[in-house]
């Protein structure tokens, strides 16, 4: 059997984050630049986040989520992860 690569998004999981960390971020009228100056994160970055372009980190994932005054357990919920 052929090795998957863990590059690969089958189930585009992480698009389905990247739009719920853009659809929080937007509800709180923050701009991209602004959360991943609150969240520590390079700004190319976290839009390659929200477009799932990125496997992001589970450390990102925490930053993000506390940037966005929220729990990490309720993007992956609302992403359906």
């Amino acid at each position: 059997m052929p090795r998957v690569s863990g590059k690969e998004d089958r189930d585009k999981s992480l698009v389905r984050l990247g739009a719920v960390i853009r659809a929080r971020r937007l509800s709180l009228d923050l701009s991209q630049e602004a959360l991943a100056d609150v969240a520590e994160i390079d700004r190319s970055h976290m839009g390659k986040i929200e477009r799932g372009e990125r496997n992001v980190t589970f450390l990102n994932i925490l930053k993000i989520a506390t940037a966005i005054q929220c729990r990490p357990s309720d993007l992956l919920r609302e992403a359906d992860l």
